[in-house]
């Protein structure tokens, strides 16, 4: 699984806001009818089930179009009007609010499959643009094999307030992951505006020091005209210099990296630096630390939403613990595994999820 996440978790309720529905709500319609059809043929006993039929309509219309929605509202008035059904020929009123219920039900299908139509060319165009901002990585960037996985916390949405991204430029292969303050589309213009930063540091500036005020300086930029804006964000900048088997890091208020070495998985000690847009970047400016790595060493980079997910009784999610529990799993696996772990262990996550692997080759010679 890379780069994007899987919103499985909330598919079972996507079909209330546009999605497909579920197949037994598709089959229901046509399994009532053909029920009470049968029980009633069966049996006299049968025929006070002949009121489910009134139902049959009104459910097709969450499954079905114009002219599948007629057919079975077709069907009842047909099962009503045969006399081995036992339901005695209903009345001119009965049959007529039938009809009506039937019409009004091809109605309501013709006007919600026009709105499905229009809401699913808007989703279409949303996820471009969301992709657009944050698309996804490339299975590798230099010599870094990468893996990630997303999870906006906000409903319909492919980008929240996390971000990373991975580039190769002239100080070897650079690497970003950060929290915006909020999540969903609010802040979805400053992760814009950071990755763009990011993106354009990682090709001029000379170290990694400078990347972080870059993106201070950008974040200052956006909030200075906007009366108590309070903007601020974390992040985690690496970089893997040609020729060097070690990692540069720096810590600007966002968890440090896990580093997975065979079987062992621990955090690296880095310099924690104050959170981006808070203007205290220049006074006390982050200090680089520089991790050294052997054959096969991983990164592993979460967000706040993997750190702080909590069990029943309030317990952190133990990353490392777990992470050294899956450290057998391929690197192009591990994100998906780590959110498939959290999900089997009821631990519940509230905010934007993200995960970044990074594994870097050593380098040549």
């Amino acid at each position: 699984m890379r780069g994007w996440s899987s919103r499985g978790h909330r598919e079972d309720r996507g079909w209330l806001r546009g999605a497909p529905p579920p197949w037994w709500v598709r089959v229901l319609p046509v399994l009532l009818l053909v029920a009470v059809g049968s029980a009633t043929l069966a049996t006299p006993h049968a025929r006070d089930l002949g009121f489910l039929l009134g139902a049959i309509p009104p459910l097709a219309v969450l499954s079905y179009g114009p002219l599948a929605t007629g057919l079975l509202g077709v069907g009842v008035v047909v099962v009503l009007n045969v006399p081995a059904t036992h339901l005695n020929r209903p009345g001119d009123t009965d049959l007529l609010t039938i009809v009506f219920v039937a019409a009004l039900s091809v109605f309501v299908s013709f006007v919600r499959s026009h709105r499905d139509a229009q809401l699913d060319t808007e989703r279409t165009i949303g996820e471009a643009v969301q992709r657009a901002v944050l698309p996804p990585l490339p299975e590798r960037v230099g010599r870094v094999g990468c893996a990630a996985f997303y999870r906006a916390a906000q409903d319909g949405t492919l980008v929240g307030g996390d971000f990373f991204d991975v580039r190769q430029g002239p100080y070897g292969v650079r690497a970003v992951m950060g929290d915006v303050q909020g999540h969903g589309l609010s802040a979805v213009a400053t992760v814009v505006s950071l990755l763009g930063a990011f993106r354009e540091a990682a090709l001029d500036q000379p170290d990694l020091e400078s990347v972080a005020a870059r993106l201070d300086r950008r974040l200052a930029v956006d909030s200075a005209d906007v009366r108590h804006a309070e903007l601020f964000a974390t992040a985690l900048l690496l970089e893997f210099a040609a020729g060097s088997a070690a990692v540069r890091v720096v810590a600007c208020g966002h968890p440090p990296p896990v580093l997975l070495h065979g079987e062992e998985a621990r955090e690296v000690a880095v310099a924690p630096g104050p959170p981006l847009g808070i203007g205290l970047l220049d006074a006390d400016r982050p200090k680089e630390v520089t991790v050294p790595l052997g054959p096969g060493d991983r990164l592993f980079l979460a967000s706040d939403g993997v750190w702080e997910a909590r069990d029943a009784a309030g317990t952190f999610y133990p990353l490392p613990e777990r992470l050294a529990a899956l450290a057998g799993t391929p690197s192009a696996e591990l994100p998906g595994a780590v959110w498939a772990d959290l999900l089997r262990r009821r631990y519940v996550v509230r905010d934007d999820a993200t995960v970044l692997v990074l594994a870097p080759e050593p380098p040549a010679g």
